[in-house]
């Protein structure tokens, strides 16, 4: 009965996000109308992951009746740095997804105001032990893009059908953990758009199937492991796949995962907060994994599982330096500059 009900949600769940498809139809292409809509569910995220967190302590310490959303921005300054240390990052109420949304429909700075709370956010981790996981993480959301609209007035419009449309999004109770609905969504998105938006699928998006078959390979006879690694990341589907077998806590240390696309790593980082992935638990760096690697203090790692870009093509005898990297130099040879696959194998 319990897996009905949930089929039944996530097919809810993939209603509304045509809902929000059709309402920006012809206006936004497939594959920007998913930055949008993964943007503003991230919003959504940490914005409700933030109330919660604060509402449960304070409900803990004997106030029934706290809710974060409703204080003012001169008492909520007081926990910012407490914050930033526990959670990674700070929102003030007025910036939380749910008070924006209130007004959304009426507001004519809405873009304006938009591009403050996601800059503000990413400002709050700079200096912090979270920075390199905030920083950026809202490059591919431009509140001020022709492709939302020609004017002002017309983006706005469309920020706010987007804003109400995530909120109507049943994604069920935060505190559950069972219950993964931002990460569902995120999955159907991707799936939607990755192969067919004129972008190369797999750059993007490991399919399931190949995911669960990797991993199960991968950690045979294993009920946890110390640490993730793949080296070609993208939007981190893979990795996420060990958190969902194993579990999040059977992954002792943490995901670590490279990537060199700028948006694909921007993918990554949100899809790891929307999979309730603390900033604390992954360490994602944009650099080209063969000729840059960026986790050389972190290995060995337990467990590697990756679906490397096949026939591209990569530096290879073009930097002699390679040679004697020990990555390839037990091979007395470098992978061909057309086969970045076998240099991704050699890496690995």
């Amino acid at each position: 009965m319990t897996d009905i009900k949930k089929e039944q949600e996530r097919e809810e769940l993939h209603r509304a996000i045509w809902a929000i498809a059709d309402e920006l139809r012809g206006a936004v292409d497939g594959w920007d109308f998913k930055n949008y809509v993964l943007g503003t569910m991230f919003y959504r995220f940490i914005s409700e992951d933030l109330t919660n967190y604060i509402n449960q302590n304070e409900i803990e310490a004997g106030d029934a009746d706290f809710d974060y959303a409703k204080m003012s921005d001169e008492d909520a300054e007081e926990a910012r740095e407490g914050l930033i240390e526990e959670k990674g990052f700070f929102m003030l109420p007025s910036e939380l997804f749910c008070n924006v949304c209130a007004n959304a429909a009426n507001d004519e700075n809405l873009n304006e105001r938009l591009e403050r709370i996601f800059n503000n956010i990413e400002g709050s981790a700079k200096g912090s032990e979270s920075e390199a996981d905030f920083s950026g993480l809202f490059d591919d959301f431009d509140v001020n893009s022709n492709k939302l609209g020609s004017t002002v007035a017309k983006r706005n419009e469309r920020l706010a059908k987007l804003l109400n449309g995530v909120k109507d999004m049943n994604l069920g109770d935060i505190n559950d953990h069972s219950i993964d609905a931002f990460g569902d969504a995120y999955e159907y998105l991707m799936g939607m758009y990755a192969s067919g938006a004129g972008k190369s699928g797999g750059e993007f998006f490991t399919p399931p199937e190949v995911s669960v078959l990797l991993t199960r390979l991968g950690t045979v006879g294993k009920k946890e492991i110390n640490k993730a690694y793949d080296p070609a990341c993208g939007s981190g589907s893979l990795l996420l796949k060990c958190a969902e077998l194993l579990g999040r806590d059977a992954v002792r240390n943490g995901f670590y995962g490279q990537e060199i696309n700028i948006t694909t790593y921007n993918l990554c980082r949100i899809n790891m907060f929307l999979h309730k992935i603390g900033f604390d638990k992954f360490d994602i760096a944009c650099e080209d994994t063969l000729t840059n690697p960026q986790h050389w203090d972190e290995e060995p790692f337990e467990l590697i599982v990756s679906n490397p870009p096949y026939s591209v093509k990569w530096v290879g005898d073009g930097d002699a330096t390679l040679i004697n990297d020990p990555r390839f130099a037990p091979a007395g040879v470098l992978a061909p500059k057309s086969k970045a696959d076998m240099a991704f194998i050699m890496h690995s």
